[in-house]
């Protein structure tokens, strides 16, 4: 047999191997026969057993379907595998109330004040603050300036009178007043002028905040009494 026509010979049976120097494979097999597409990996005959497993494994790879992932799917996968942090949480609850009237002292999807959607947005994300604006800004020792500002903060003013939560550079979500409703506002230089401070909501903060709540509200221990001998 002619070295082209054993090159073809090999070539049809799928084998594959090194054309010799300065001989093309494609050129020898030219004028065969067309052969049906490839659907497997092959092996030399005199080593493949039909049934192996290592051809069962072949045909299953080739079979399989081909799965196409979006880029929501990407992004949900990671998010499913990589807990939201608190305020993320928070954020999303408090910008899915937008629309809720102001209510005084509400804090229930029927209406919020100010510091009552505060309460109920970090409670969303496993953080419960105190109830009032007042209290909030106390229970954190660590305070954010303007300049800081980070979605998830709360923001303070008029005198602790008003907080809201930055929702992204220059905004906030909060329920303003009554006849309002809950929204995104851009911090205006009269926010700006307002402006009392700032916090980073924590679960540590809030148990300092407890802890320190309990210790003012125990009675005083009972004094002791002179006795005269």
């Amino acid at each position: 047999m002619s070295r082209f026509a054993m090159l073809a010979a090999v070539a049809t049976a799928g084998i594959a191997v090194a054309a010799p120097a300065g001989v093309s494979l494609a050129s020898s097999t030219r004028h065969s026969a067309p052969q049906p597409p490839v659907t497997g990996t092959f092996q030399n005959s005199s080593s493949s057993i039909p049934g192996s497993s290592q051809e069962e494994t072949a045909t299953a790879r080739l079979t399989s379907p081909i799965v196409t992932l979006t880029g929501a799917d990407v992004a949900a996968a990671r998010e499913k595998k990589t807990p939201l942090p608190a305020w993320k949480k928070a954020l999303r609850y408090a910008l899915d109330k937008r629309g809720t009237p102001y209510v005084w002292g509400g804090a229930s999807r029927k209406g919020y004040d100010c510091s009552g959607l505060m309460l109920r947005a970090y409670q969303h994300a496993g953080i419960q603050l105190p109830r009032t604006a007042a209290q909030q800004y106390n229970a954190f020792s660590r305070k954010i300036s303007w300049k800081n500002l980070k979605p998830g903060d709360l923001v303070f003013f008029h005198g602790l009178g008003h907080v809201g939560m930055i929702s992204k550079r220059g905004y906030m979500v909060h329920s303003p007043r009554t006849g309002d409703v809950v929204k995104v506002e851009k911090l205006s230089s009269w926010r700006r002028a307002s402006f009392v401070g700032a916090v980073r909501p924590d679960r540590k903060g809030v148990k300092a905040w407890a802890a320190r709540k309990a210790a003012s509200q125990a009675p005083a221990p009972a004094m002791p009494t002179a006795t005269i001998l």
